[in-house]
């Protein structure tokens, strides 16, 4: 168990068994009256967000995840297959727990999956990706005042801004966390 005012983003909680990823938390001293913490939580099941406020010093069980390192394999659409490169054993997610980092999956990517008591139930894609640029318009020059920016899609089907230089066939790094160009790799 842990106490609500050591809250903090990052730590996954189990309420009523179902997992939440602290995604923001406000503790809140008002002049009058107990305090509470203000919570942003996001269900690791199916991604949704929920807002909760809690007492201060209320207890919530906290969840402890194993993670181990994988190799994604492949998707058939609706379900994402990663497999264990040691054991060669196989685990399958479904598209409602993938949907904020499926853009970054390159098939052969190594990635934490995250397990709870045995049961997959989530990924984490490393910080920053290198991926190849597939279609995008010729910059112009002199069309902005300063540096300016155009969308370019990526290998995985993701839209990332880049600056004008990029052309198609360029590999560039990105920032998974924020989906930001980071800069051209090669």
């Amino acid at each position: 168990m842990i106490s609500t005012n050591d809250l903090r983003p990052g730590i996954i909680v189990d309420l009523d068994g179902t997992l939440y990823l602290i995604v923001t938390a406000q503790h809140v001293k008002p002049g009058k009256g107990s305090a509470f913490v203000r919570v942003k939580m996001k269900k690791l099941s199916d991604g949704s967000t929920i807002e909760q406020t809690f007492r201060a010093g209320e207890k919530v069980q906290r969840a402890y995840l194993e993670t181990k390192q994988m190799q994604y394999l492949y998707s058939d659409g609706e379900h994402f297959v990663f497999m264990d490169t040691d054991t060669y054993e196989q685990v399958t997610l479904s598209g409602d727990i993938m949907s904020d980092v499926q853009q970054w999956l390159k098939e052969g990517m190594m990635v934490n999956v995250q397990f709870y008591q045995g049961k997959a139930v989530g990924i984490e894609v490393p910080t920053f990706v290198e991926l190849e640029v597939v279609e995008t318009e010729p910059g112009v020059r002199g069309d902005t005042a300063q540096g300016g920016s155009k969308p370019a899609k990526l290998e995985t089907g993701a839209v990332v801004q880049v600056p004008l230089f990029i052309t198609e066939g360029d590999i560039i790094r990105v920032d998974t966390r924020t989906g930001e160009y980071v800069e051209r790799v090669g």
